[in-house]
């Protein structure tokens, strides 16, 4: 695991709901190698591990709160016309964890991907109230509530970079990383609306490729095939596939 030792780094963490949980094995790696990571980026479920590790929770801190994740925790019903879930509590969670602090504040840059729902743009939040961010880049249209931050309505950046790459594309470091959960994503047959919803929206990231990946140094890419986006039951096999895949192309460098 020397090869990266001393090496600088900037860690761009896709979407992909509870698949997101890979990304705390593949910092928990990153931290072994004794790499320095200089710049962290994150789309959807990417902001929230991107979030917790900027603003200093360690890999094993950030471990024991995903898997403490529970769905009924981080979502509520609502009576919104625009969506039938509200992600407060996951900004509630944001703030429990780091407390009420702004994008800016955080011990690593950090950035997150969002989209105008009004204008289908890209909009790059790295600045501002950081649970707002947060609820916005991981608000899937149609079952979360959009996110209003300076008069821009805000849904899940997925729709138009699931890699946030771009964030980082600038950042003089020795390696960009970019960290794809959804290429070998497969679905389980829907159970309600919730979940038809949510399978749709990634068919429309998947076949989508605005992604730059050609900006990425290392594209970490697990073989996630046997496992779906929504079962929470998963997280720590997730965990442990994106820590020995990530230790693995750190062997072959």
């Amino acid at each position: 695991m020397d090869k990266l030792k001393n090496k600088t780094i900037a860690l761009a963490l896709g979407g992909g709901s509870v698949l997101g949980a890979t990304h705390v094995g593949v910092i928990k790696a990153l931290d072994e190698s004794k790499a320095e990571i200089k710049a962290i980026s994150g789309t959807s479920a990417g902001a929230i591990i991107a979030t917790l590790y900027a603003f200093g929770k360690s890999a094993k801190e950030i471990e024991k709160i995903v898997l403490e994740f529970e769905w009924k925790n981080l979502s509520s019903l609502t009576l919104s016309k625009f969506g039938l879930l509200s992600n407060e509590k996951i900004g509630e969670m944001i703030r429990h964890n780091i407390g009420d602090k702004n994008i800016e504040d955080a011990n690593i840059p950090l950035c997150m991907i969002a989209t105008d729902i009004t204008t289908g743009e890209k909009v790059i939040l790295d600045k501002g109230d950081v649970a707002e961010a947060v609820m916005a880049t991981t608000s899937v249209p149609g079952i979360f509530v959009p996110v209003e931050i300076n008069g821009r309505i805000l849904v899940d950046g997925g729709i138009v970079e699931n890699i946030p790459l771009s964030c980082v594309k600038n950042c003089q470091v020795d390696y960009k990383i970019g960290v794809d959960l959804v290429t070998t994503q497969s679905y389980r047959k829907p159970g309600n609306v919730i979940e038809i919803l949510y399978n749709s929206f990634n068919f429309l990231v998947k076949t989508n490729k605005k992604i730059q990946t050609k900006e990425a140094d290392i594209l970490i890419k697990p073989d996630l095939s046997k496992f779906n986006a929504i079962d929470m039951s998963q997280m720590k096999e997730l965990i442990k596939i994106g820590y020995d895949e990530t230790r693995s192309i750190i062997k072959n460098l």
